[in-house]
């Protein structure tokens, strides 16, 4: 296992980790950490398309057969280095005098925190459309995360109508994005707007 991906280790060993895998034993746990990190620094380096699970597989140190009963593709370890990604990097508390403001910390801070890893946000893009069984699971989790985020950000009980634009909207800026139709910074601006123009509405 190289330095990087010991390094990656020992950082989410101490830090919050979602569980999305149940009844692994701690064996078993530290094998998958070891994957997705090194799945995260292989990433980084050779980007989604030369990335494969045997190579993964090598950096972490384990055989192809180890790493393949715990990730079934690479789309699904891609969304879960997003999903990982997501609730590791949690960005500042929604602060501010309207929900506007504090929508407006959410996107931003999604927004900045994937311009600082094209290959992730570019790999999401891709797995987050595959059919795999275990994306689909995620893809469930991670929009339920959105939704958390923007209803925490609005307050109160918001109507589940603004909620839906403001995740479709937010959605299909990703998307947007991810195929080059805009930067990363482009998007933290254009959803400035797009958050104003929905609350206002509203």
């Amino acid at each position: 296992m190289s330095d990087a991906v010991e390094t990656a280790t020992a950082q989410a060993a101490g830090s919050f980790t979602p569980n999305l895998r149940q009844g692994l034993n701690p064996r078993q746990a530290e094998t998958v950490e070891k994957l997705l990190a090194a799945g995260e620094v292989e990433l980084e380096e050779v980007g989604p398309e030369a990335l494969t699970i045997r190579t993964v597989a090598q950096r972490a140190g384990v055989s192809p057969a180890t790493a393949y009963t715990y990730l079934a593709s690479k789309n699904h370890l891609f969304a879960e280095l997003f999903w990982r990604r997501i609730v590791t990097d949690r960005g500042p508390a929604p602060t501010g005098d309207t929900a506007v403001d504090r929508l407006r910390v959410v996107t931003r801070h999604l927004s900045q925190m994937l311009g600082r890893s094209p290959n992730l946000a570019t790999a999401a893009n891709i797995a987050l459309l595959g059919t795999d069984p275990e994306v689909e699971r995620l893809r469930l989790v991670i929009g339920a995360e959105f939704v958390s985020r923007f209803r925490e950000a609005i307050g109160g009980s918001p109507d589940p109508r603004v909620l839906d634009a403001i995740t479709l909207a937010f959605a299909g800026a990703l998307l947007q994005a991810g195929m080059g139709l805009m930067t990363y910074d482009e998007l933290s601006q254009r959803l400035d707007d797009v958050v104003a123009v929905i609350m206002e509405g509203h």
